[in-house]
């Protein structure tokens, strides 16, 4: 590892996007930025290396332990997630106040793909900090490429039992800070090549962990005593009424998610029409707001033979997928990924991670699910997982959806805009991308990112599109985040060769095997699934429409 020596004071002035820069400061406590700007200087007595940090080179993507030694009186701005000592809760980021020759332990969460962080030091009992813009990464910030920016303080920690401070909308500028540089490495598993997709195979979640799940699920090798479908993997997954497939699904998945040690997995059926809806859920309690559930969704079933599908008026052959391992095999192993993590997660509301069914046949599980909540629940934030993995970093755009949208011009829900911008550009490094991808959108909309090619193009937009379970529950008011890739464009959308092996074919590109490429695409997602949700649980983002 190589410290950077690196003594640089950044100013930041008045000049800014003002309604960018309040959003940005929503990014970290959703609430607006008010009064006037000012500057705050750093003494010149203060160096970044008055400040140690053990270990010297920092676990990436996993929650670890580490420490910070004061060699001189100064405050600390710590903007990564970390665990409160006293609620043991997750929280986005603190300010310590160190005097000389203090040190403290921090248990922290840093992002688990980029190669640096940065904390940003000042003088003892400072008061004001600058934070980035949502779209700039905080290295790319800190040396000096964005000049906008706000202000945060810190405030009393809101938690009961809550030791540390939270951060919360200041009222002056930044001003004047001193940067430290650590470097960061993120452990691999040794059994891998970089052809496995190696670079994403570890951490608190990872993408190789979600293609497992995939693989698994679609795996259609025969196998006479494994199930109705005939297969190791569990195919067939048409809803219907009895289906011994779907039901054989069913039993499992539900045994999968009660061996995580969630609070409870309930299995909910619903009438609808003549058919019924069959969603698998797994609760963990929230031990703050038990009442307010935050929901991680993906649809189980798969197209059955008799769907729609588009292209099919043009003579493309076939209906629905024995397999369904893009549609929505992708989606479902991301929310049983990210299930199995925060299982045992102190979180302040409730988390329900669901398995739906009949998506294909127009939302009916997650409809019966969101029109039927118990007394006096409410959901305070929907996650979507949806056919995502056929985008990039292959030669597709990977889509950021949020909503609901009010289909006009301007952003509706710039709370959740602003969010998914701040986590793809930081923790996920993805600036450049997500440039690109905003360019795209501005250019052309929605329907080309679909189905046209792209390179180096993530998304992130309000969608009007309703062909997905987020609309079940945009329609009791909740705002949104979903991701998806290529949709349209996919020759297998439900179709038969919907399957692993279509899958691997189109990620390959040029520079980097299709294996490779589905990892670090299905790692991408599920981590940001996953920092959207710490920063949910904390601060909901509330549907501004």
């Amino acid at each position: 590892m190589s410290t950077i020596s690196f003594n640089n004071r950044l100013v930041v002035g008045p000049d800014m996007d003002v309604a960018r820069a309040m959003m940005m400061v929503t990014v970290m406590c959703l609430a607006s930025l008010s009064g006037c700007f000012g500057e705050e200087e750093v003494s010149e007595d203060l160096s970044w290396s008055d400040l140690r940090v053990l270990p010297s080179v920092i676990p990436a993507g996993e929650w670890v332990t580490i420490t910070l030694k004061a060699d001189s009186d100064m405050s600390v701005f710590f903007p990564y997630f970390l665990q409160d000592p006293g609620s043991m809760r997750a929280q986005n980021g603190t300010v310590f106040d160190l005097e000389e020759g203090d040190s403290i332990s921090i248990n922290a969460l840093f992002p688990p793909r980029n190669s640096e962080i940065v904390l940003l030091i000042g003088d003892y009992g400072r008061e004001n900090w600058p934070i980035r813009a949502p779209d700039v990464s905080w290295s790319d910030w800190a040396n000096g490429n964005d000049e906008r920016s706000s202000a945060i303080t810190a405030a009393p920690n809101e938690d009961e039992s809550g030791e540390w401070r939270w951060i919360v909308p200041g009222n002056k500028s930044g001003g004047d800070v001193l940067v430290k540089y650590l470097d960061t490495i993120r452990n691999q598993r040794s059994d891998l090549t970089e052809a496995d997709g190696v670079g994403a195979s570890d951490g608190w979640v990872n993408g190789r962990d979600v293609y497992e799940w995939v693989d698994f699920i679609a795996d259609d090798t025969p196998c006479a005593t494994c199930g109705p479908d005939g297969a190791v993997g569990y195919l067939d997954r048409w809803i219907g009424n009895a289906n011994p497939s779907y039901e054989h699904a069913i039993t499992y998945f539900e045994g999968v998610m009660q061996g995580y040690g969630l609070d409870r997995v309930e299995v909910h059926r619903f009438q609808w029409n003549t058919a019924w809806a069959v969603n698998i859920c797994g609760y963990k309690d929230g031990s703050v707001y038990p009442d307010e559930w935050l929901i991680f969704g993906a649809h189980f079933d798969i197209a059955p033979p008799v769907a729609y599908t588009p292209g099919a008026e043009q003579g493309i052959p076939g209906y629905g997928t024995r397999h369904g391992a893009y549609d929505n095999a992708a989606g479902s192993s991301m929310v049983l990924s990210t299930a199995k993590v925060l299982a045992e997660f102190d979180a302040r509301r409730t988390m329900v991670f669901c398995l739906w069914s009949s998506e294909e046949e127009g939302l009916w599980g997650s409809r019966s699910f969101a029109n039927d909540l118990p007394d006096g629940i409410t959901v305070s934030n929907y996650l979507n997982l949806d056919m995502a993995g056929v985008n990039y970093p292959g030669d597709y755009a990977l889509s950021v959806y949020l909503g609901p949208d009010g289909t006009g011009e301007e952003i509706d829900q710039p709370g959740m805009y602003y969010l998914a911008e701040w986590i793809g550009a930081d923790a996920l490094d993805l600036g450049y991308e997500i440039e690109r991808g905003r360019e795209a959108w501005l250019e052309d909309g929605e329907s080309p990112l679909w189905g046209d090619i792209y390179e180096d193009t993530v998304a992130i937009y309000e969608s009007p599109t309703a062909r997905s379970d987020h609309d079940s529950f945009q329609q009791i008011g909740v705002a949104t985040l979903g991701w998806n890739g290529l949709v349209d464009g996919y020759p297998c959308y439900h179709r038969e060769c919907d399957t692993m092996e279509t899958m691997i074919d189109y990620m390959g590109t040029d520079d980097s095997t299709g294996i490779n490429n589905l990892v670090h695409s299905w790692d991408i997602v599920t981590w940001w699934a996953v920092y959207a949700f710490l920063h949910m649980d904390q601060t909901p983002v509330p549907n501004e429409l």
